[in-house]
């Protein structure tokens, strides 16, 4: 085995086993349902803005040859900034949604109409990098400088920082140690391994994860077998909840996540679905939307030990 496979931290394959904790979310819900709104959109590898390459489209295979800018890739990511954004964010007001906002820092700075939204909204922030790089290709200095800037930018285009870290597609084996190590961060989210939050042990305690998912994930608009029309989408999100809901009356309770992208799901057809699948969370009693940070103290109140240093 390559040493570098076995840095980072332990894999886990028992977690809570057959006794996970019996819990009820606030107001006796069942079910804690986290929407997460990804914006991304000017953060993204890109010849203009100086990178080796592009990132690519997401909807086709087809790009740009390589040292060639991609335009086409270009302005589908500005249609979720100049556009998306603003369909989804009317969408959740009209709701009364509170969703988490899962940004990358410079995203935000290039769009401070966005960022002034955030400030002013109800909505909580999910740290998602200063920009939507591959932190698994970065030293773990190149990766520490970016989370120490993206706070930093944050912090002053906000006036807060994250308190929750969720990298792009998946952390590198330094991530978690450059969290802990950051001093500011009370949960990560970049694992994906359960439907309740739970504690990891750490260098310098134990650290509060809140578990992300991508099955329940827009993405599925661009993988086979995935969504093929909008309505899959709705259709996925209440067989889940449904399922939770009966599994939550029996066991205790469940939390699930939601993630959309703005370039995908701010697209008409995709705002339909996310349109459903607000009506159908908040048509079930049994469940609520609660965002990542709120989800993330609550857990805290409930096991306010575990949090502390050992």
């Amino acid at each position: 085995m390559n040493s570098q496979s076995r840095l980072g931290p332990p894999r886990d394959f028992v977690g809570y086993g057959r006794r996970p904790p019996r819990v009820t979310w606030p107001g006796g819900r069942l079910v804690a349902v986290n929407l997460v709104v990804c914006y991304e959109e000017g953060s993204e590898y890109s010849l203009y803005e100086g990178d080796s390459r592009s990132d690519g489209w997401g909807e086709y295979a087809l790009s740009a040859p390589a040292g060639v800018r991609d335009l086409g890739t270009e302005t589908h990511f500005e249609y979720g900034s100049r556009i998306g954004i603003w369909r989804i964010a009317r969408l959740l007001e009209r709701h009364g949604v509170d969703a988490t906002i899962s940004g990358c820092a410079e995203a935000l700075r290039r769009n401070p109409e966005v960022a002034a939204w955030l400030r002013e909204s109800d909505h909580d922030l999910l740290g998602h990098g200063l920009r939507w790089t591959e932190q698994w290709t970065q030293s773990r200095e190149e990766e520490r400088d970016h989370i120490g800037r993206a706070v930093a930018l944050f912090q002053d285009l906000l006036g807060e920082r994250p308190i929750g870290w969720n990298s792009r597609s998946f952390p590198s084996v330094n991530t978690r140690d450059l969290l802990v190590e950051e001093g500011g961060f009370v949960y990560d989210s970049d694992p994906c391994n359960d439907d309740l939050p739970y504690f990891v042990p750490t260098k310098a305690g134990s650290l509060l994860v809140v578990p992300y998912s991508k099955t329940l994930n827009d993405s599925r608009y661009l993988v086979s077998p995935g969504y093929v029309t909008p309505q899959d989408f709705v259709d996925n999100v209440r067989s889940y909840l449904d399922f939770l809901i009966r599994e939550a009356k029996e066991e205790g309770g469940r939390m699930m996540t939601i993630a959309v992208h703005v370039r995908w799901s701010g697209q008409p057809n995709r705002a339909a679905a996310l349109e459903g699948v607000l009506e159908t969370v908040l048509s079930r009693p049994e469940a609520a939307f609660m965002r990542r940070n709120d989800i993330a103290r609550y857990w805290l109140s409930l096991f306010p030990t575990e949090g502390l240093p050992s």
